[in-house]
């Protein structure tokens, strides 16, 4: 099978999107994955964002789309993903490809009125790409049609299940036609709740796996820096931002405060830089990802979930300035970067709290970490001065208390009283008593 085979099968108009768009070899998601979907197979594929798994799908379903007429004036095709930045991305992406085909797309999101939505759905697109949360709203008000969906996608189910979407994706499917074929693409394959969604929803899958964890890494430089506390986390972002190289920088942290508050620090440091979190409006998260790609800023600090599945060409470098979580929220955060073959850099500030998460994430990589150190800002913090064989710290034994200690008022008094007696004896024991008299010593 040549390279150009997969797209050699899709339809003219397809073609003539993807040279418009300067794309005339498919990736190698795309390569195996569009035969299958051309063939009517359920698939589930293991695949990172950036790897082309978004036009893997999108492809073949459109070429099938193209292939036939709809059966009815209801909704062909429903794509699900874990957030709006996900869902935007994937809704751009398919404007571009049915550009030709006269395909609508509707995007269906939370932070947008119920009202336009409904208006938009009423219009019967023949594709929806939505979060889960809202157009489970919509279905269960009665404002959907999906009773001949041909083509369920679930995208980054691993998020999804991740942020408690996996109720939500089952309710959804109970108002998809049970002839549908069904697509699964995540970071991983072999969790307990992704092998339960795929059972419950897809029917004998085809499985291919592409770009895992090993693979993620190949192109990044992945390195720790040891820090003492909060202030010092955040006097050695500053240094690293002002000091590596890089064309655009992604910082991750935990919270949405710490977003807010580094990214003013930052500005106050006279660094070009940006922040995303989920509390922030959908349209200036739109707007601020937009200056992010067109080069406005060159630093985005973001949250976890506002920066699921962002996809910005030229970053060099990710900090986690707070440790993952998670294995999978790893590989995502530092797969911002390396894309294409292109180098990058992937540096995570640890302190006593993060070095037992990042031991772990370490461990199930099969990696070690290199040890960067800032010479500028060496901290008092250099890691336990004790491993366990796991990599994590080695905790201090507590010793166990010679004996028990009073709890009460009165078993401290009755305590003080029998130490008081045995000092007035000269430290000897009271003589025994007999008959309330004392006995002799002759």
């Amino acid at each position: 099978m040549s390279q150009q085979t997969a797209f050699e099968q899709l339809n003219p108009k397809l073609i003539k999107a993807l040279d418009k768009l300067g794309i005339h070899k498919p990736t190698e998601v795309q390569q195996e994955a569009i035969p299958i979907v051309l063939d009517g197979l359920d698939l589930m594929a293991s695949a990172e964002t950036g790897s082309g798994k978004t036009a893997a799908f999108l492809l073949p379903i459109l070429d099938r789309l193209l292939a036939r007429k709809a059966p009815n004036s209801g909704t062909r095709v429903l794509i699900l993903a874990p957030t709006r930045e996900l869902t935007r991305q994937i809704h751009k992406q398919a404007e571009d490809l049915t550009k030709f085909t006269g395909i609508q797309a509707g995007l269906i999101t939370g932070g947008q009125s119920f009202k336009e939505q409904r208006a938009a759905l009423r219009k019967n697109p023949e594709m929806v790409i939505a979060t889960p949360g809202r157009i489970l709203d919509h279905s269960q008000q009665g404002a959907t049609d999906f009773a001949d969906l041909e083509f369920l996608v679930l995208d980054e189910a691993d998020k999804m299940l991740d942020m408690g979407f996996s109720d939500d994706v089952l309710a959804i499917a109970n108002y998809c036609s049970k002839d549908r074929q069904s697509l699964l693409f995540s970071a991983t394959l072999q969790s307990a709740g992704i092998r339960h969604i795929t059972k419950s929803l897809l029917n004998s899958p085809e499985s291919i796996t592409l770009n895992t964890y090993e693979d993620a890494q190949t192109n990044i430089h992945q390195s720790i820096i040891t820090a003492d506390d909060l202030e010092h986390k955040e006097k050695l972002t500053s240094w690293l931002l002002q000091n590596e190289k890089y064309r655009k920088a992604v910082v991750f942290c935990n919270t949405k405060t710490q977003v807010e508050r580094l990214s003013g620090l930052l500005r106050y440091h006279k660094l070009k830089a940006g922040h995303i979190h989920g509390d922030i409006r959908q349209d200036k998260r739109n707007h601020i990802m937009v200056q992010f790609r067109d080069g406005k800023f060159d630093v985005l600090i973001a949250s976890d979930v506002a920066a699921r599945g962002l996809d910005v060409k030229d970053v060099d470098l990710v900090i986690n300035f707070d440790m993952a979580q998670s294995l999978e929220d790893y590989i995502h955060r530092i797969g911002r970067t390396g894309r294409a073959g292109a180098e990058g850099s992937a540096i995570s500030l640890i302190t006593h709290k993060d070095w037992n998460p990042m031991a772990s994430i370490e461990r199930k990589l099969d990696a070690k970490f290199e040890i960067k150190v800032v010479k500028a800002l060496i901290g008092k913090y250099q890691g336990p001065q004790k491993l366990k064989k796991s990599g994590k710290a080695a905790g201090k034994k507590k010793r166990k208390p010679a004996g028990k200690k009073p709890q009460t008022n009165r078993e401290k008094k009755r305590l003080a009283k029998k130490q008081e007696k045995k000092a007035s004896n000269g430290g000897t024991k009271p003589r025994k008593k007999f008959g309330g008299v004392k006995k002799s010593d002759s």
